[in-house]
Formats: C-alpha cells, structure tokens, sequence
C-alpha cells in the first residue's frame, strides 16, 4: 500500500483509493435542457461530408487546447477554468471554453449563463453550433459538450461528422481552448488529450492528495499518460503547496513513473468565494487579490510551458481531433457488437 504523507493533516488511506463516483446522466435528456428533437432542421451548418475533408481543415488550425480536470467536484477545477479563461481574455486571447460537466456548478452556470441547448443538439441537426454558444461577459465563449461526449460511442456516421465539424468550426479562431473535463473518471476530453496540457487541480488535504494520486494511476495506466501539470488549491501558501506537490511528484514518479510539473497554487482567499457568488471571475472581480495574482501566475506559465510554445510543429486541436475522430469510430463498433 503507498502512503503519501500530508504536511500537518493525516496520511490518506491509500494511494489505489479511486476517486469518488458521480451519477452520470444518460446520454438523453438532461435536466434543464429540452428534448433536442424540434423543428429547426433547416438551421443545419454545413460540414465536411468525408474524413479527408475535415482533416484538410484540422491542418490550418494552430489553436492550443488545454484540459483541467480534478479528481471530484468540489475541488476548484471549474473556478479554474473559468479564471483562466478570464486572465487568457484580459491577456488579448480569443477563448473558447468545452464544458464537459453537467453539474449544476458547471462552466456555464457558474457564469450565470444559463444554457437552454447544447452541442448534442447541434449533433442531432436540430440547432447550429452558433444556437448553443455561450458568450461570457468576459469574453470567453463556452460551448456544452457534456452530453455529446457521452452519447460519443452511439452516434452514428453523419452525427460524428457533425460533432467534429461543430467542434472544429467553433475552435477554429480561437487561440486558446480550455477543456473543463468531466470529473466522473471517465472524461471523454481528458482521455483525448495526448501530449497537450493537462491540469491536475490537487486539494492539499489528505482526502484530495489520494484522490488526486488515484486519478493519476489511471490516466497513466488506461491513457497511458506520462506528464501532468500541476495547481495546488486552497493552500496558505506556496511552501505547503510545494511539500504537497513534491510529495506526491516522488511518489508518482517511483511508482507510475509520470513525470509532473508544477504549475502554482491558489491560495485560500475569501475573495475568491465572493466573486463566485457573485458569478464572476475573481481576475474581474478582485483583480488585486492573492487569489486573482495567483491564477494570473498559472496563466503565464501554462502559455510558456514546451508544447504550447512549439504549437507550429505539431498542431495540438488537429492531434485531438483526430483522436476524437478514431475514438468515435472504436465507439461506434463496440455499440454495433452489444
């Protein structure tokens, strides 16, 4: 059994703990949303009809696609993302957020954006892509796609193709795709991340650094993942975020052989809840804030880390989408077989 020890907090029970189980919503009707199955057919977008095509328009797309994920709700990776995708705007960046949770603390509730439609409609042809993008006050844009990841594996031919056209064009002049990965352990998004960034928010207590270590062992044993990047959340201060991270850095590193990067942290604010409850990023709300200087930290270090910086030489939306491409097709045999 691993122990991964805690400064001033007891060690977790083990480090094979899986994290904890969310209900997942089938890929159907959720609440909140309507059936999908109106009479706006005619608003259909236009996309490739053949897969060559759709990769001859992934080639000129050189947008960066990070992907955040926490083990659990409640862990701060949706406050997250919704700050970076604030401090990446304030920074001149065209955003686009992939919203891949449905909980009802997700990307486009927490911004008070109140979504009546999503990417599965489009994929059902019954709305574009534009009728279900969001616009934050910010700027960012964020687009639903939880229920369309998950409805991935029955879709048929031309609803995968509307599903990669839709994603395709809504990223297409964006310099900055955030991921807001589903935090079920069975993130479509996350899965398909390869070697762009990948954001592991990590919880200093002794719960969250075991839940944090188990999703770790299974991205690198199921996705075969060998990097992450790493924010400590909810900290006092950097040098308790730097004993978590180096405790668990060694850890994963003997036992998983991954190598993790440490990103920063975001330190206990009660600003931070404020501006949450007020739905706004605390980079907007309380731009002086420790919490607001922290996250602009972790926003100019993700845009120096190495992949991002030789996006020329490989296109990281076009890697993903091809990989998204190859999933769909995997996912489409194996509901033909059951």
């Amino acid at each position: 059994m691993l122990k991964v020890a805690v400064p001033n907090n007891p060690s977790p029970q083990s480090s094979g703990e899986t994290p904890s189980q969310s209900t997942k919503p089938t890929s159907g009707q959720v609440a909140g949303y309507p059936s999908g199955r109106g009479d706006n057919r005619e608003k259909q977008f236009s996309i490739p009809d053949q897969a060559a095509g759709l990769r001859k328009l992934l080639a000129r797309s050189s947008t960066q696609v990070i992907t955040v994920i926490g083990a659990r709700d409640g862990l701060g990776a949706t406050s997250i993302v919704t700050n970076l995708a604030a401090a990446f705007t304030r920074c001149g960046k065209d955003v686009l957020v992939l919203d891949e949770n449905v909980a009802h603390d997700n990307v486009a509730n927490t911004m008070a954006l109140r979504p009546r439609y999503d990417l599965l409609h489009a994929v059902h042809g019954d709305k574009t892509w534009q009728d279900v993008m969001l616009h934050g006050v910010g700027g960012a844009s964020v687009l639903p796609v939880a229920r369309a990841m998950q409805a991935l594996p029955k879709l048929d031919g031309m609803q995968r193709d509307r599903l990669m056209g839709a994603l395709l064009a809504a990223a297409s002049d964006k310099d900055v795709v955030l991921v807001d990965a589903a935090r079920d352990g069975n993130s479509v998004c996350a899965s398909l991340s390869g070697d762009e960034p990948l954001l592991l928010v990590l919880n200093a207590t002794a719960t969250g650094i075991t839940e944090g270590y188990a999703l770790l062992k299974q991205m690198a044993t199921h996705n075969g993942r060998q990097a992450f990047d790493i924010v400590v959340n909810k900290v006092r201060d950097e040098r308790e975020a730097l004993a978590v991270f180096d405790n668990i850095s060694q850890v994963a590193r003997r036992h998983l052989q991954v190598q993790l990067e440490y990103m920063g942290f975001i330190p206990l604010d009660e600003n931070m809840k404020r501006a949450t409850q007020a739905c706004r990023p605390v980079v907007e709300a309380f731009p002086s804030s420790p919490a607001a200087l922290a996250i602009r930290e972790v926003a100019q270090g993700l845009l120096r880390t190495p992949s991002l910086m030789n996006a020329d030489e490989q296109d990281r939306l076009s890697s993903v989408m091809q990989r998204l491409m190859s999933q769909s097709r995997r996912g489409a045999v194996v509901a033909a077989l059951t």
